[in-house]
């Protein structure tokens, strides 16, 4: 018997194997707020409140970037087989954690384009450490953008004087999580996680704080990860915005940052996105300051070449496909 084709390949299994390939998305502290459930003709998206970091983000602002994320590669995972979905975010009023569902789903050619981000799924990881000197090209930076704006967001590339405001926002907004023992409770426990398939391992936090411009996040303990000597002067820093500040918006920030992040993996772009100045109310309105008022922001981006003479980080852990995707409703 000939081996099928992904053309042959029956639609729930397209589904199916586009959940389990979404789990190589990004999130914050590495919750995986998701759950997928795969129908017989449709793809729904679920947040999971169990894993939403409920000091750190009550709004549920982060969490819903997680699931864009989740949803972006998903839906590049389907164009990948040659699927074309229509996607409904937030369909259900009164269902308010359902995030998205994706039906309609046409027949198309498979995306050569597609295929490249599926591969580059599985590399994308996040490097903490400083980048080296070298600069990121122009043209690397204009693809990136490109990618955020095709999933209807923007990026604002800051300016040398907006990354000293930048970095006295993030230095400010670290102070203040860390007087707030929930917080601090809640960062211990994601960095805790060694077996489950979630949360922060050490070998993916710097062993000292880097020597930044802006200074990353103090996660409260040592991690294994060397530094090294480097410094963020050839960084690009950028920040993620749009129109809107509302559940929706997020979950479209997500997938911006799933696009920007692939894109950059494929350049061979490090790509670090920064959420702690977002976390304080604060700190937030001085971002938004940055876009002079007009728009919200998201996320800040750091974007930089990873130092090529020390081995990154491993990726992350992941849980296990039958937790986050429910097949039960086409078995048998």
């Amino acid at each position: 018997m000939s081996q099928q084709t992904p053309s042959d390949r029956p639609l729930t299994t397209a589904l199916a194997e586009a959940a389990a390939t979404a789990g190589h998305a990004p999130s914050v502290h590495n919750t995986q707020p998701w759950q997928w459930r795969v129908l017989p003709e449709a793809l729904e998206l679920r947040m999971v409140r169990s894993r939403q970091l409920a000091a750190t983000d009550p709004d549920g602002r982060l969490l819903a970037i997680s699931c864009g994320a989740a949803l972006h590669h998903a839906r590049v995972a389907l164009a990948a087989e040659g699927w074309t979905p229509v996607v409904e975010r937030l369909p259900d009023p009164g269902d308010p954690e359902l995030a998205a569902r994706l039906g309609g789903l046409r027949r198309a050619e498979p995306d050569p384009a597609a295929m490249r981000l599926v591969q580059c799924m599985q590399v994308r990881h996040t490097d903490r450490r400083p980048v080296s000197e070298e600069p990121v090209p122009t043209s690397a930076v204009g693809e990136i953008a490109h990618a955020v704006a095709a999933e209807g967001a923007r990026l604002q590339i800051l300016d040398g004087d907006q990354v000293l405001e930048l970095a006295a926002a993030a230095a400010h907004a670290g102070a203040v999580e860390a007087e707030d023992p929930r917080l601090s409770e809640e960062l211990a426990y994601w960095t805790s996680r060694a077996d489950d398939g979630t949360g922060l391992p050490p070998e993916v936090l710097p062993a000292q704080a880097p020597q930044t411009t802006v200074p990353g996040r103090d996660f409260g303990r040592p991690g294994s990860l060397p530094i090294g000597p480097g410094h963020d002067k050839a960084a690009v820093y950028a920040l993620l915005h749009g129109d809107e500040d509302e559940p929706d918006s997020w979950l479209r920030a997500g997938e911006a940052l799933s696009a920007a992040w692939l894109t950059a993996t494929r350049l061979g772009v490090s790509l670090v996105p920064l959420s702690g100045a977002m976390e304080v109310e604060g700190t937030r309105q001085t971002l938004r300051g940055l876009l002079a008022g007009i728009g919200y922001p998201y996320l800040v981006m750091r974007l930089g070449i990873a130092d090529p003479a020390h081995a990154g980080p491993p990726p992350t852990p992941r849980l296990a496909v039958e937790q986050v995707v429910d097949s039960s409703a086409v078995r048998g």
